[in-house]
């Protein structure tokens, strides 16, 4: 709760300041204008909350983590984009059961993403939602099994993203932006595939602060 806290308060801050922050003229240029920019990397922070449901009929639960968040796109043209973005650090989870923790495991996801970016570029608030493929690892796996290792198979799927930037200048722009990865990870035991997969589909939600080249 204390990294869903941060990260809201993050959020709240960052949409308190933008109306003055990112005043501009209209006739300046933005971080998104048409000067010859076409390459752009975010660094920032994101909350992974898998399903509260994993693994139906076992009472499973694992809690969500804040990690850094780096992303590097690619524009095509001032609308459509490509971005490879992923966590810099792992989200680290606590696994409960009915009897409470049973154990930690830490995932690290990355995805590659087409981009679509509405409205003309000179736009001090630009939305823009993308779709595209992701794996995330699962390592440092510490989960009880009845002495045997327990583990997970690296989860691949579809991405989904939504977001808005916010232009400050010609070159900078503060990021908001919402992920969903759907996809399974098959549960092993004593290095074993069991035919059983966590649906993990978490949501990732993150702030970050940008700049364009």
């Amino acid at each position: 709760m204390t990294s869903i806290r941060t990260l809201t308060l993050a959020l709240a801050s960052l949409v308190a300041v933008s109306p003055a922050a990112f005043a501009q003229d209209a006739s300046t240029d933005t971080a998104s204008s048409s000067t010859g920019k076409r390459f752009a990397v975010v660094g920032g922070a994101a909350i992974l909350h898998p399903d509260s449901d994993p693994l139906p009929g076992s009472r499973l639960d694992i809690d969500g983590d804040i990690a850094p968040t780096i992303s590097a796109s690619w524009y095509a043209t001032d609308n459509i984009a490509v971005e490879l973005w992923g966590a810099a650090d792992k989200f680290n989870h606590r696994v409960r059961g009915d009897a409470g923790k049973i154990g930690t495991v830490e995932q690290q996801p990355m995805a590659l993403s087409g981009q679509y970016h509405f409205g003309a570029p000179d736009k001090v608030m630009r939305p823009f939602v993308g779709l595209g493929y992701y794996e995330s690892n699962f390592s440092n796996e510490d989960i009880s099994g009845g002495g045997d290792h327990v583990g997970l198979e690296t989860a691949k799927g579809a991405i989904a993203t939504a977001g808005v930037d916010f232009n400050i200048n010609e070159r900078w722009f503060a990021r908001a932006d919402a992920r969903y990865l759907k996809g399974d990870a098959e549960l092993r035991v004593a290095g074993q595939g069991t035919g059983e997969e966590l649906t993990l589909d978490p949501w990732v939600v993150g702030v970050g602060i940008g700049a364009r080249f």
